[in-house]
């Protein structure tokens, strides 16, 4: 079978690596838009912790953070280790003891449910503060074992690569979708057609420009985040856990003595590739406030994503009625670099005719 994947993000380029382990001839195509969502994101893999989360969101996020561990284990054998990938361990902390003990309360039966999420403990403010120094002094936290995290941009390269491994194709270039009837018939790239059997459409913010050539109006916008990175010099960071307090905004750290601080949640921002003051300051602001210790920390750099925003915040996943051979993928909005691989995972399995165990009547892409 001969598919196509738009897209080399996170998703895509999850789609990509299993459709070519399973046999099939794939090309990625990819036009490494600014601001992908991918390439700006610091991801906190920790689905447990999220408040008032619809189900079928959570449904997908709670199996892609249990899929990471299979996932690593795959690329692992292919030689690719630079991912990223670490359990670190997680901090929700609400600030408020009253909010505390709800928050407790929800994790503790998710994570009865998710043997993934490891160990649920209640930590003193001391305690807390031991395992991520730079946090303040008097608030107490709810610790979650199997939180980890993740580098969108390596782990998606490392899904190229290992795809390219196994015999897939990957070009950068625009493509435009080429029907014949009411078939896809494959892409077009500077004048040349590439034929396929499937085409995979994980074009992130920028799907619905693609599906309008066609008629076909797909219910997703870009919602601008600005995210910043700190570098404490001579602090090893690599271990510290993800912090989740009771806002839109996180804190994670990576091995390079560097600390992350997410992100501005800017909806309606269309594709407006700038940072701004607005925008820097409140993501100073929320984050100094959780972690005072990193007033004193260097910035190094601020990166800019458009995370692909649905009307319900739900994934947009699966086939488009009356356009055959046509599978979208897109949607997954902040949660993306938990739920890519697996989502990816599931939609490789959809185009093969395998049974994903995923009901994707529930993430119809043409909803509204």
């Amino acid at each position: 079978m001969k598919v196509v994947v738009v897209g080399g993000g996170i998703l895509g380029a999850s789609v990509g690596f299993h459709l070519v382990s399973s046999g099939a001839d794939v090309t990625i195509v990819d036009r490494v838009d600014d601001g992908r969502a991918t390439s700006a994101g610091a991801g906190i893999i920790c689905p447990w912790a999220s408040r008032g989360a619809d189900q079928d969101y959570y449904e997908v996020s709670r199996r892609g953070a249990r899929y990471y561990p299979e996932l690593v284990a795959v690329l692992s054998e292919l030689g690719e280790t630079d991912l990223s990938y670490r359990r670190v361990g997680g901090l929700s902390v609400p600030g408020d003891p009253a909010e505390l003990d709800a928050q407790e309360r929800n994790i503790r039966q998710r994570a009865a449910a998710a043997p993934e999420a490891g160990a649920i403990s209640r930590l003193s403010a001391k305690e807390a503060r031991a395992l991520f120094p730079p946090l303040r002094d008097d608030w107490e936290a709810v610790h979650i074992a199997g939180a980890a995290r993740v580098d969108g941009r390596k782990m998606a390269a490392a899904l190229t690569r290992a795809a390219v491994k196994r015999g897939a194709k990957l070009l950068n270039a625009d493509a435009s979708l080429q029907m014949a009837g009411s078939r896809v018939a494959g892409v077009t790239i500077a004048g040349e057609t590439i034929g396929a059997d499937a085409v995979v459409l994980c074009g992130g913010a920028w799907t619905r420009q693609h599906m309008l050539q066609f008629g076909v109006s797909i219910v997703v916008e870009p919602q601008r985040g600005q995210i910043m990175h700190l570098r404490l010099p001579g602090v090893e960071t690599g271990a510290w856990p993800v912090v989740l307090p009771y806002t839109d905004h996180y804190l994670l750290s990576f091995d390079d003595s560097r600390v992350v601080i997410g992100a501005t949640r800017e909806t309606g921002s269309g594709f407006d590739y700038r940072l701004t003051a607005g925008g820097v300051a409140e993501v100073l602001r929320e984050g100094l406030g959780v972690a005072p210790g990193l007033a004193d920390a260097t910035v190094i750099e601020t990166r800019i994503g458009f995370r692909p925003l649905t009307a319900d915040r739900k994934p947009l996943l699966g086939p488009i009625p009356g356009v055959d051979g046509l599978v979208i993928g897109t949607g997954l909005g902040s949660n993306g670099l938990t739920m890519g691989p697996y989502a990816g995972r599931a939609l490789a399995q959809l185009v093969l005719g395998q049974e994903p165990g995923l009901d994707f009547s529930r993430y119809d892409p043409l909803r509204t």
